[in-house]
């Protein structure tokens, strides 16, 4: 009995840390976005965010390390749950009538995480990658253009959604990354103990609204410049 209590505890703590790690995520996610759509309102405005955010030291030595850790972290313990909630399974009744039982968005939460995580590693070279090695390893932490005349953070913004093939996979990805949320979201809500029937009409159209507005306000930010500047 003991073994199986201290189990479902540690299942428990999973599933509480997996939910802390989303909402952690997911408030990046709306700051991130914020910052982005500065980009259409105002380049100045992007740009002066764009430089406090990449010298202020809380930003790149602490928060940025937690950030990350936050993605591996948030990715790793969706997997481990899922591989054990598969296992646990008595029988495949589930899978013989999942409709029956649970939403796609659900039953896929590992290959829309895998999805959104690939297209983070392609994130990563078109935008971080670069801005380490023009701060770190080049030295430039002036973050002006060559020429000096301004900052270069939104003219790398706009060289890159210059590629139609980058568009495309960009707003494939954040298709991706909605349906992640679409459960996610309110899963998260129901690890840390938002179980009652009162509260999930909100919470569910809070997802909802989440879920959609977050990932089109990305998709509109690389669509718009594209057109823009193409």
């Amino acid at each position: 009995m003991a073994t199986k209590s201290g189990f479902l505890n540690t299942s428990v703590a999973k599933k509480v840390a997996m939910a802390l790690s989303g909402f952690f995520l997911m408030f990046f996610l709306l700051q991130h976005c914020s910052i982005n759509m500065l980009s259409v309102i105002s380049p100045d405005a992007f740009n002066e965010t764009s430089h406090f955010m990449g010298t202020n030291p809380l930003v790149q030595y602490m928060l940025q390390p937690v950030l990350i850790f936050g993605f591996i972290f948030h990715l790793i313990m969706g997997m481990v749950l899922e591989l054990k909630n598969r296992a646990a399974r008595a029988t495949n009744y589930a899978y013989s009538k999942p409709g029956n039982c649970s939403s796609w968005m659900s039953r896929n939460m590992i290959i829309t995480g895998i999805m959104v995580m690939l297209f983070l590693g392609l994130h990563f070279y078109d935008f971080w990658i670069p801005e380490i090695k023009t701060k770190f390893i080049d030295g430039d932490m002036s973050g002006m253009l060559a020429d000096g005349s301004g900052y270069r953070f939104y003219e790398e913004l706009i060289h890159k959604f210059a590629d139609s093939i980058r568009v495309v996979i960009y707003v494939l990805a954040f298709v991706f990354l909605s349906l992640h949320l679409m459960h996610g979201f309110q899963s998260a809500f129901q690890s840390v103990g938002f179980r009652k029937t009162t509260w999930t009409p909100i919470i569910q159209k809070l997802s909802m609204i989440y879920a959609v507005v977050i990932p089109a306000a990305f998709v509109f930010i690389a669509i718009y410049h594209h057109l823009a500047h193409h």
